[in-house]
């Protein structure tokens, strides 16, 4: 299994009881980092709303921090062809949106992205964005790994950053629309039923009338909705 699978079936997991990041709830019909700049908000009460669009016109990061942001978000998940990455699914602006709305993960965050440069101007007398990738890769190997035995809050600060970044990377780029396509989640799909297996009708001496099974059994109109008439027959 290579990274990005084992990355995928991490999300899938997550998804199976809760997102990834705690007190986020996806929005399955346009994708959480959508909701988080959409201006149409359904399911919202007023009062979401209006703070969300407070929010919105607020600006925490700045350019440089937006930048390398992306491009961390970038490093954690690369795009992945014919879906597209984590730009097409909006997830630097989730990450600026998640810093607004949970005020707790501005100081992580903006701590972080300062380490990050610092870390490199001192091994390599470059900005983060301005390295290589090999050598951001080598920064975030020393951070991307750690003691699973213990917690995360015990953990550095660097450490705690990296793992925020990755769970907001993945949180974002799975519950859009681009990360939900290549997931090849489809929703609720009805399942294909081909009738009652012949030994058990053979075993109740009973069959199936064909009018009837070409109506209720053929797979071509699974998706045309039955109709009746007045006195109870099934028409399609």
């Amino acid at each position: 299994m290579d990274r990005r699978e084992s990355l995928r079936s991490i999300v899938l997991a997550s998804l199976a009881g809760g997102l990834v990041v705690h007190g986020c709830a996806p929005n399955m019909e346009e994708g959480l980092s959508e909701t988080a700049s959409s201006e149409k908000h359904f399911g919202r009460t007023p009062e979401e709303k209006e703070l969300i669009e407070k929010l919105n016109a607020e600006q925490f990061l700045n350019e440089h921090e937006m930048a390398t942001v992306t491009l961390l978000c970038n490093l954690i998940l690369p795009p992945l062809e014919p879906y597209g990455g984590i730009e097409e699914a909006g997830v630097p602006q989730l990450v600026e949106f998640m810093a607004k709305d949970v005020p707790e993960m501005q100081t992580l965050l903006r701590g972080g992205l300062m380490w990050l440069d610092h870390k490199s101007n001192t091994e390599y007398e470059l900005e983060f964005k301005a390295a290589t990738e090999q050598q951001q890769k080598e920064i975030l190997d020393a951070i991307a790994f750690y003691d699973p035995y213990t917690p995360i809050q015990k953990q550095p600060m660097e450490i705690q950053f990296f793992s925020l970044m990755r769970n907001l990377t993945l949180t974002g780029y799975y519950t859009s629309k681009v990360g939900i396509e290549e997931l090849g989640y489809k929703g609720n799909m009805p399942n294909i039923w081909d009738g009652v297996p012949q030994e058990v009708l053979d075993q109740h001496g009973v069959s199936y009338d064909e009018e009837w099974l070409a109506k209720c059994i053929d797979q071509s109109k699974r998706g045309i909705i039955a109709e009746w008439d007045d006195e109870g027959n099934l028409l399609t």
